[in-house]
């Protein structure tokens, strides 16, 4: 009974973890190597189906360029200078649009810490796994596609 219940538990864990990773949901590193993004619903259905939180920084520097913890580093580069003090971790990718795709999302807004602006972004399940990020402004033919790795 014991090695049934240990068997079927394992089973639902690697279907869990089968289905997340032929999904955008999870935990994605980004192109620069810099975050860990989770990507996971919405909290707020009204932020679109899909959301992405920084949940990992690799090495992050203050303004003066010393490397800080993750947990102590803030948005510094940012444009509105209200908005510097706010910690990086738990910053949002959102407001994406399904596609006849479910693995394919549209119209979304991504924030760029590195540069301190918002962008509009789409983002897709590729074929090897790989998470494609395309951001833009006003159109995606103006725009750099990144590719990000699956953390989990």
């Amino acid at each position: 009974m014991r090695s049934m219940l240990l068997a079927a538990l394992l089973g639902l864990l690697a279907s869990t973890a089968l289905a997340q990773q032929g999904s955008v949901m999870g935990t994605w590193l980004t192109a620069s190597g810099k975050a860990h993004v989770r990507v996971a619903p919405c909290p707020d259905p009204k932020n679109g189906p899909i959301c992405g939180t920084i949940v990992g920084l690799n090495e992050p520097r203050g303004p003066d360029g010393t490397v800080v913890a993750p947990d102590v580093a803030t948005d510094w580069r940012n444009t509105d200078p209200a908005l510097r003090s706010r910690k990086v971790l738990g910053m949002l990718i959102w407001g994406f649009k399904k596609t006849s795709d479910p693995n394919t999302f549209e119209d979304g807004q991504i924030y760029n810490g590195e540069s301190g602006k918002i962008y509009s972004a789409n983002i897709s399940l590729q074929p090897d796994g790989k998470l494609r990020l395309r951001g833009y402004v006003g159109s995606p033919m103006f725009g750099e596609t990144q590719l990000w790795t699956r953390v989990n």
